[in-house]
């Protein structure tokens, strides 16, 4: 009789830590990244993955979970062979750059929350799939936000469309803005609350925070 070939993954560890951004930043989590290509990775199995998970939540308290990395939903057969069938032992959160939208239907019943994480690097159609991931969640009845990560070059309307759109596809949304530190020292600049003023108008639901920066801070 065959055994059954169990999905792996390459994961960039499982580390605990405290996460550095969104709306759970400053929660305890597990941290299932998926490894880039530059990256040092070790090869889980599903069921590896569950019983590394079991053995932490077991020895220290953990808020929740959360998948990241590179392209987490690229790997959705290995997420659902390791999620897909029972509940976790704290909630789930997935926190994807939103380019696989298709692919979170299947997954998002087992999320506590679906994070969308846009960094404002490459093509402009790749936020367009970020506001869509952000529908389909909304679709499956999983709770979701948004978090706009700009970079000194992104302008403000650039910021307060995807925040108009976000809102046009789910009131539901929670949006985070985390803006950088510019000057020397490193200031929070006026503008942030200006934008803020401007954000809120178009949905209610938008906060302005600043990420925890590394060692605390992981993700």
């Amino acid at each position: 009789m065959t055994t059954p070939r169990l999905p792996a993954a390459a994961l960039a560890g499982v580390p605990a830590g405290v996460q550095a951004q969104g709306v759970w930043a400053g929660r305890r989590q597990l941290f299932v990244r998926f490894a880039g290509e530059a990256e040092t990775a070790t090869m889980y199995t599903s069921a590896a993955l569950l019983k590394e998970i079991d053995r932490q939540v077991s020895r220290t308290k953990i808020h929740s979970i959360v998948i990241g990395g590179r392209d987490p939903l690229g790997n959705l057969e290995f997420l659902l062979a390791a999620f897909g069938t029972q509940p976790a032992p704290v909630p789930l959160m997935l926190d994807s750059d939103g380019q696989r939208p298709e692919a979170l239907a299947m997954l998002a019943p087992n999320l506590a929350m679906t994070q969308v994480t846009v960094e404002f690097v490459g093509p402009e159609a790749g936020r367009a799939s970020a506001i869509e991931t952000l529908s389909a969640a909304a679709g499956a009845g999983c709770a979701h936000a948004l978090v706009l990560c700009p970079r000194d070059d992104t302008s403000d309307p650039q910021l307060l469309r995807l925040v108009e759109q976000a809102h046009a596809v789910s009131a539901e949304t929670q949006v985070v803005i985390h803006p950088f530190l510019s000057g020397d020292p490193p200031t929070l600049d006026r503008r942030w609350s200006t934008l803020l003023e401007q954000a809120v108008a178009l949905h209610a639901d938008t906060r302005v925070a600043l990420r925890l920066p590394a060692p605390t801070g992981l993700r």
